[in-house]
């Protein structure tokens, strides 16, 4: 007869229980509908339904029922003592289409106060008085069926699959998902974002690449007190020298599109030309008017911060595999898409927590690390329990190596590697007489009010 063990286990291993506390943590049981859905003979509720799911986007398999197999084994050592639920994948798929939206509202809601904690504890949720969000977005490729050509469409070159369109707000200083929205291949990047603008929070320095100007855009964007620095190029049309401002500087200049001029005043905005690594000239336009808030020098530091949006989806597409998702149906592959960024949305602020707790830079999380830990622990055995902090603790070491790269990261041949054009320097020219009188009046009007 063997002796059972007793006292603390003193190997680092992490299982099922382990994972169900840090999901807990960040997503707590009383957050989901709770009127009879946790009765013993329920077979989905929404909580087994989203951690189930949350597993299947962590699965290394390749097929969706293949990742619901291993998943609801997962759910199942969870919940040992709970009556089992479905077999079926269809049966989950069926029951988790009736409440896929109204989860991911209610989850995207309560992970942005998980995020805004996270980065509170760490003192970096603001960095030099801003909040910076980064947006960006992004093209995920889906299975070449009939239904997702119809329903998503193409944007790239000819005999290309079904696409769709992610477009992602990352608060900056941690790292973390903020909002996301999804679409069909041909989706404006600018109206995913105005969708997301009610969610920045207070004192938001909203960072993005050249794609997210327009006058429209830059407008909803002050209106709603919040500051934006977003690279130009030559297609957008700057004046400068109109006397609107109370007071010009060097680095003054409006965004007045001849359609807006009767109807609507410029947009007072501040040009920083920079230059980066490969000597070549960039601009940035900002709202940021008064250079002690926010000098050339910070402008240039907040918008390298923004690569890590670019990382974010390197994690979503290699490290997590989604670069083409598995659904065949178009309402399959719009859930899996929008539940592979919930999970990894979960596994990054799972990871910054416990680099956090162990009083690291929320940086330095390595998506990989995490993701292998968690792996581990889906597979493990829940006969041996590691507590609910084994996991923590084995998240605290997901870190980026700290050496510094001697050599170039550049592949010496890549047959794919895009190659776009430079998008040039933006036209700036002084305000004719006739623009300045307009702007006097637009001036005027607003004094009056």
């Amino acid at each position: 007869m063997p002796i059972p063990r007793t006292g603390p286990i003193t190997r680092a291993s992490c299982y099922h229980d382990s994972l169900l506390a840090a999901i807990n943590r960040f997503l707590p049981r009383r957050i989901f509908a709770s009127s009879g859905s946790e009765a013993p003979h329920v077979r989905w509720s929404e909580r087994l339904l989203v951690l189930c799911i949350l597993c299947m986007t962590w699965d290394v398999s390749a097929t969706l029922a293949d990742r619901f197999e291993s998943a609801r084994r997962c759910v199942v050592k969870m919940f040992s003592g709970r009556r089992r639920p479905g077999r079926t994948y269809q049966g989950f798929i069926a029951a988790m289409a009736s409440v896929s939206e109204p989860l991911l509202t209610k989850l995207a809601d309560h992970l942005r106060g998980e995020v805004r904690r996270v980065a509170a504890d760490h003192c970096c949720w603001q960095h030099k008085g801003f909040v910076p969000i980064g947006a960006d977005g992004s093209k995920v490729e889906c299975p070449k069926t009939a239904a997702n050509e119809q329903a998503f469409g193409c944007a790239g070159k000819k005999r290309s699959t079904p696409q769709q369109f992610i477009t992602t707000l990352l608060h900056l200083g941690t790292g973390l998902v903020w909002a996301f929205v999804t679409g069909p291949a041909r989706s404006s990047e600018r109206a995913h974002l105005r969708q997301m603008l009610c969610t920045l929070p207070e004192r938001s320095l909203l960072i993005a690449d050249a794609g997210f100007t327009g006058y429209d855009l830059l407008e909803a964007i002050l209106s709603g007190g919040k500051d934006l620095l977003i690279r130009v190029g030559s297609n957008v049309r700057l004046l400068t020298q109109l006397g609107f401002a109370v007071e010009e500087r060097g680095q003054t200049v409006y965004l007045w599109p001849e359609g807006h001029r009767k109807t609507r005043p410029p947009l007072v905005l501040r040009l920083i030309t920079l230059i980066d690594g490969r000597n070549r000239r960039m601009h940035l336009l900002s709202s940021v008017l008064d250079e002690t808030r926010m000098s050339d020098d910070a402008a240039c530091e907040f918008y390298t911060m923004r690569w890590g949006v670019e990382l974010y989806y390197r994690a979503l597409k290699q490290t997590m595999a989604r670069r083409k998702l598995a659904g065949d149906a178009p309402a399959t592959a719009r859930m899996e898409l929008n539940w592979a960024m919930m999970g990894l949305w979960l596994l990054c602020l799972m990871g910054v927590a416990a680099i956090v707790e162990a009083k690291q830079d929320p940086r330095r999380l390595s998506v990989a690390a995490a993701l292998r830990r968690v792996r581990r622990a889906m597979r493990g055995d829940p006969t041996r329990r590691a507590g609910g902090a084994g996991l923590t603790r084995q998240l605290s070491g997901a870190v980026s190596d700290p050496y510094q790269r001697k050599t170039s990261k550049r592949a010496r041949d890549w047959a794919h590697k895009k190659k776009p054009k430079p998008i040039g320097d933006p036209r700036a020219r002084k305000a004719k007489r006739s623009e300045v009188l307009l702007a006097k009046q637009f001036r005027e009007h607003r004094a009056a009010a």
